[in-house]
């Protein structure tokens, strides 16, 4: 817990007096490469310039020092090499890069980091100190800074409190927390990662310990924020913007960027617990085809096992598996399988059986393996930390993935979760990639190393397909890996606005690929929170309805025929936008930029936005915010700086203010960007159900300038791509747009279907590579190889 000053002593929150440590004076200190290292009696403190905008801190109290692995950092390091100088003073060193000015306080080595322009940026307080840790060792580490006034943070992953966390205390461990609410802490991911917001001016703070952590913004003293682990390193990284989406650009490169999922992991999935037998599955996904209701993706939960053991099939609910997805398939339904870490004890299985002979189970301190009861029973747990484990593990999907057809795998009950006491006992040992431990410092890597093995498996079977994964728990970095959802909420309207924050959170802390069961895990909605909620997982990157069976059916047609309608056509809105979908999330593979976007984020230099929590940002060019409230057909909402299109009927308000959305059960808040391009794509069933022949793209008019992006190849595996981008300029006489396209792709469709909006009266004709073309109704269908494109007054 976070502790305060009282001469050689700290006090801690309950009074108690605690002997802590502090580096104290720099004796000497020495640069090597892009490493200084400050030495004092007691510490060093490694400072790593890796890049202009990124310093580390990394503080070693420990002799002989402790091994530098982290699971979290990205295999490449393909870092612009920085460019600094620096200068020894009297009191103090000083390191200056092309953006940044470092200073270390020789007396302590307390530091501030200031922009090139003089802002303070963060300053330490105390700074690093540690203390003892007398009843399980090692130490407490802890680093407190100056919390300046008007500075706001965000970030933390799924916490589920509102978006600005000043004021506010929380920490990392993974826990499984059903039915949590706004107050619950801590949830199911742990990344101990946050954005500052000062004067306009943000920078971000990533500290990599995966020891229980915490994170106070100034809740226990007002005009100080701190963070502390119960273990390990004083290990962080600085990471400047200015601007708050470059911060988790550069946070989402250092700990590693997703790979493009198959497109179909971007449609619809509809789960329960659970749908059994094969009847009931069959049924389910007929009723889908039959009403017209798109969907890519069926699951399964633990009922289709044997007795809940991983890696089999019922014999009396899935008789002949492989048969049935190889139909299903056919129909265009990609099957998905739950698998958890809890291997039951059992002689007769045999996935117990070898991990039992190659001693891949944790084990107690004192030598037993690690027991917990879960949905098998009692069962053993696999130490994902081994690497020789998780090769074992990714081998085990070999008969579901290249066997038996299935196309994703969905971890769960990887806090780890235990029915008896939560989670595994402590003094539980991991080996943790040769860096033997206790489950103190692997708890919180558990997950993301059960997903990571699950990926490896996957893509090495799927091949050569792309792999989709979905965990429930992780730590910071495992966006490479996984997908993920915000764990077992409840059907309500303040869980609708919790999902929202949630996504737009984990977006902004490096994972994107981010969603909420829809409707709710726990108890059943109506059928208005239904589609609500359902609205607003559209702009949701996973996108998929859960329930628990035993509060009744949560289909989109289980609330009646008016709410079967209505869902449909959400739905089909969500396949319309999927190339725009798509581009995003290239966009984000390839730079680290975060899908869902807080206001803050879009307006940043609008101090209005940085105290708003419903609407958000979707791309480049898309603004969203949901209904939340019961019997409402519209809601205020602000619009940051620029002028923005209401979807529904082309009104165009002008931003930096308050607007009234109207928004009946069948409509809800989207705005576009003036100037976007939007490429949209025909309503099918499914992803691939058959050959797209027109591309439309909804033009929307500016007088000035816009780039858009579109992003296609053939939805899945490792062949061409296309990058094409649009640039737009208008006039009040005219609108000129070229198109360049890059790559070897060959798209199944020849021609555009451009839809201008907002265009003036004014203009009149259209001009495509010289040639006058018929426009009719502000359409005209097109040469998809268009170069450029003008509207003439």
């Amino acid at each position: 817990m976070e502790v305060f000053q009282e001469g050689n002593y700290m006090l801690n929150a309950l009074g108690d007096k605690r002997m802590v440590n502090s580096p104290g004076k720099v004796n000497n200190w020495k640069q090597e490469g892009n490493i200084l290292h400050f030495f004092t009696d007691n510490s060093e403190l490694r400072v790593t310039i890796i890049s202009d905008r990124i310093i580390r801190f990394r503080y070693i109290i420990e002799n002989p020092e402790p091994s530098d692995f982290s699971y979290a950092l990205a295999d490449y390091t393909d870092w612009e090499a920085p460019t600094y100088e620096v200068k020894d003073k009297d009191d103090h060193v000083r390191i200056t890069t092309d953006r940044l000015i470092c200073i270390i306080d020789k007396a302590n080595t307390t530091h501030k980091i200031l922009d090139k322009s003089g802002n303070v940026l963060c300053e330490d307080e105390k700074g690093f100190h540690w203390e003892y840790n007398k009843e399980q060792g090692g130490d407490i580490v802890i680093s407190s800074k100056k919390l300046l006034a008007s500075e706001h943070f965000f970030g933390l992953g799924d916490k589920p409190c509102s978006l600005d966390l000043r004021g506010k205390r929380f920490q990392n461990w993974g826990s499984d927390t059903y039915g949590y609410t706004k107050k619950s802490d801590p949830l199911y991911k742990n990344i101990p990662f946050y954005v500052a917001l000062h004067k306009k001016i943000a920078y971000g703070i990533f500290m990599d310990n995966s020891f229980r952590s915490f994170f106070d913004f100034g809740s226990e003293r007002g005009d100080v924020t701190s963070f502390w682990a119960q273990g390990g390193e004083m290990n962080y990284y600085f990471i400047y913007g200015p601007e708050m989406e470059t911060i988790t650009q550069d946070y989402t490169h250092l700990t590693g960027k997703p790979e493009l999922p198959p497109l179909w992991a971007l449609g619809y999935h509809q789960c329960k617990w659970s749908y059994y037998p094969e009847k009931k599955v069959k049924d389910v996904c007929n009723e889908f085809r039959e009403r017209k209701i798109p969907i890519d993706a069926i699951y399964l939960d633990i009922d289709y096992m044997e007795g809940f053991r991983c890696f089999t099939w019922s014999k009396d609910y899935f008789p002949k598996p492989k048969k049935m997805v190889k139909e299903l398939a056919d129909d265009g339904f990609k099957t998905v399988v739950i698998i958890d870490p809890g291997i039951k004890i059992d002689k007769d299985y045999w996935v117990y059986n070898e991990a039992i002979a190659k001693d891949y189970f944790c084990k107690r301190a004192d030598g037993p393996l690690m027991k917990g009861s879960v949905w098998p029973g009692l069962c053993n747990f696999p130490d994902f930390t081994k690497p020789v484990v998780r090769d074992w593990w990714a081998d085990l999907f070999k008969g579901l993935i290249a066997g038996d057809g299935i196309k994703g795998v969905w971890n769960d009950m990887n806090e780890p979760a235990v029915f008896e006491d939560g989670t595994f006992p402590l003094d539980v040992r991991h080996d943790y990639d040769g860096n033997p431990c206790s489950h103190r410092k692997a708890h919180n890597v558990y997950g993301m190393q059960m997903a990571r093995a699950t990926y490896e498996g996957v893509k090495k079977y799927a091949a050569p397909n792309r792999p989709f994964i979905i965990t429930r728990s992780g730590y910071a970095g495992m966006q490479r890996y996984s997908s993920v959802w915000t764990g077992d909420n409840v059907a309500s309207w303040d869980h609708l606005k919790i999902a929202n924050v949630q996504c737009q959170r984990l977006s902004i802390s490096g994972i994107s690929f981010a969603g909420s069961d829809i409707g709710g895990f726990i108890e059943t909605p109506d059928g208005e929170l239904y589609v609500r909620w359902l609205q607003m997982a559209v702009f949701h990157p996973f996108f998929r309805t859960h329930s628990s069976g035993d509060h009744g059916d949560q289909e989109p047609w289980s609330f009646g025929e008016e709410y079967a309608d209505l869902a449909r056509e959400a739905i089909e809105l969500r396949y319309q936008l999927l190339p725009y979908i798509y581009s995003t999330f290239w966009q984000y593979t390839k730079f680290g930029t975060p899908m869902i976007k807080p206001l803050s984020y879009v307006g940043q230099k609008d101090t209005e936005t940085y105290y708003r929590m419903e609407e958000f940002g979707f791309g480049d060019h898309l603004l969203v915010c949901p209904i939340s409230e019961p019997n409402v057909e519209g809601r205020w909402m602000y619009l940051p700086e620029g002028n923005w299109y209401y979807y529904w009927d082309d009104q165009v308000f002008e931003g930096k203010d308050e607007v009234w959305a109207s928004a009946p059960i069948n409509q809800f808040p989207i705005f576009i960007k003036e100037g976007a391009i939007i490429p949209t794509a025909p309503i099918l069933q499914y992803v691939d159900e058959k050959k797209i022949e027109t591309l439309t793209l909804h033009i929307y008019y500016k007088n000035g300038s816009e780039t858009s992006t579109l992003y296609e190849d053939a939805g899945d595996g490792y062949d061409e791509s296309n990058i094409v981008t649009f640039n737009l300029s208008g006039t009040k006489k005219n609108l000129l747009i070229s198109q360049s396209r890059e790559g070897k792709y060959k798209p199944t469709y020849k021609s555009y279907k451009v839809v201008f909006h907002g265009i003036p009266e004014t203009i009149k004709t259209l001009i495509v590579d010289g040639k006058k073309t018929d426009i009719e109704n502000n359409s005209a269908v097109i040469d998809f190889r268009f170069q450029q494109l003008e509207l003439l007054g």
